[in-house]
């Protein structure tokens, strides 16, 4: 959701303080609340001032999470979803995330993120939308790509653009 490891922690570990400042007793359902506080800690987080008046060159990319154990098995669409889900509006991931991947129904998306279950259904169709429309216009097989990007970092390197040419076909 913040595309950071970092920030993502900070929330944990902010919903879990505000968890057990809660009278448990009273809640009926606990998921649905702890869902609610995080969603809306993430959402605080993204239109926060200090997010606002950081400033980047250049495109940003979520932090992708890989353990070394797992690196060979990460699926190719890791890195592009990241950087769909990065092109979102905060309510559009946000709806999108709690529907599509953790398949919750749009009444409690609504709940959590403080909208009309309709406008919550029009956020992660709009979601999706973007999602597909981020998707790779033809497939490039994992050696290709590599070879790219060594001929595109040796190219850098020593400015010899003539090398990366052949590369690229």
């Amino acid at each position: 959701m913040l595309g950071s490891v970092a920030d993502a922690e900070d929330v944990v570990q902010d919903a879990y303080t505000r968890w057990l400042a809660t009278d448990r007793e009273a809640v009926r359902q606990p998921a649905a609340l702890l869902r609610t506080i995080v969603m809306r800690l993430c959402l605080n987080e993204l239109k926060s001032a200090r997010r606002k008046r950081e400033t980047y060159i250049g495109p940003w990319l979520p932090e992708p999470i890989v353990e070394v154990e797992e690196a060979d098995s990460i699926d190719d669409i890791t890195l592009p979803l990241m950087i769909a889900l990065e092109r979102l509006s905060p309510l559009e991931r946000a709806a999108f995330l709690l529907h599509d991947v953790f398949g919750l129904e749009f009444e409690e998306v609504a709940k959590a993120i403080g909208r009309e279950p309709t406008t919550c259904r029009k956020l992660a169709s709009r979601a999706r939308g973007h999602i597909q429309s981020a998707r790779p216009r033809f497939p490039v097989t994992k050696e290709h790509g590599m070879k790219i990007a060594t001929a595109f970092f040796a190219a850098s390197r020593n400015g010899d653009m003539a090398k990366l040419r052949p590369s690229c076909r």
